[in-house]
């Protein structure tokens, strides 16, 4: 099995960007909904030390990559909410749209990456760029930050649609459980001690290959204009 040395270099950072911004997502909007729980945690920074998971957010990326996993997936620390600071909206309102926070700036992230993407992978933009630079700086510079802007936007996508899956704990069960009737809710919430096996389970087992890769696939060559 062949180790892809580039692969990890540019997958990390932007692995690293993805699950950072995405907690702050929740972060950030459970803060403007009234919850001040995540601002004295002090997570509501881009410092990437508060974040970090040892297993998930930089053990797990490894391993994936040196395995050449077709799906890279991992996580940072969860964010604390406090939902009954939720005063305006409500409980569940409150955690439906803080949930959604999460993969929202996934794709929002992706987006802009692929804007990035775009306007210097143009060739007008690279000629014009080595015309003022030269061609040694498009080799140095542009072409490596493009390869990461890609990996930027292909990680930013696959993690958006594989925390919209309605399994525990991820945020689309918190969407989908957050408009249930309280009771319903409190019957699925034994669910949630397993959901770490059902998704491990599923990914073994290549579930996730089929709901996960047909929207990446379409999401991403629209953003990288292929």
């Amino acid at each position: 099995m062949e180790f892809d040395i580039t692969r990890l270099i540019f997958t990390i950072p932007a692995l690293l960007f993805a699950v950072i911004v995405h907690e702050l997502g929740h972060g950030i909007v459970a803060y403007k909904l009234g919850d001040p729980t995540p601002k004295l945690a002090g997570r509501l920074t881009f410092n990437p030390i508060p974040h970090l998971d040892p297993f998930g957010s930089i053990l797990l990326p490894a391993i994936l990559i040196i395995f050449n996993s077709p799906i890279l997936f991992g996580w940072a620390k969860p964010i604390p909410v406090n939902p009954l600071n939720f005063k305006k909206l409500g409980y569940k309102k409150g955690m439906a749209i803080t949930a959604l926070a999460g993969p929202s700036m996934n794709f929002l992230s992706a987006f802009m990456f692929g804007l990035f993407y775009q306007l210097l992978s143009n060739k007008a933009v690279l000629s014009t760029i080595a015309s003022y630079l030269g061609a040694g700086f498009i080799k140095s510079i542009i072409m490596p930050l493009l390869i990461f802007f890609q990996y930027a936007v292909s990680i930013n996508v696959i993690l958006g649609i594989f925390n919209l899956l309605p399994i525990p704990p991820l945020d689309g069960w918190r969407v989908i459980t957050s408009f249930l009737p309280y009771q319903f809710e409190q019957k699925l919430q034994p669910i949630e001690q397993y959901g770490m096996i059902i998704l491990i389970v599923l990914l073994m087992l290549g579930v996730l290959n089929y709901i996960i890769v047909p929207p990446y696939i379409f999401l991403t060559k629209i953003l990288l204009g292929f």
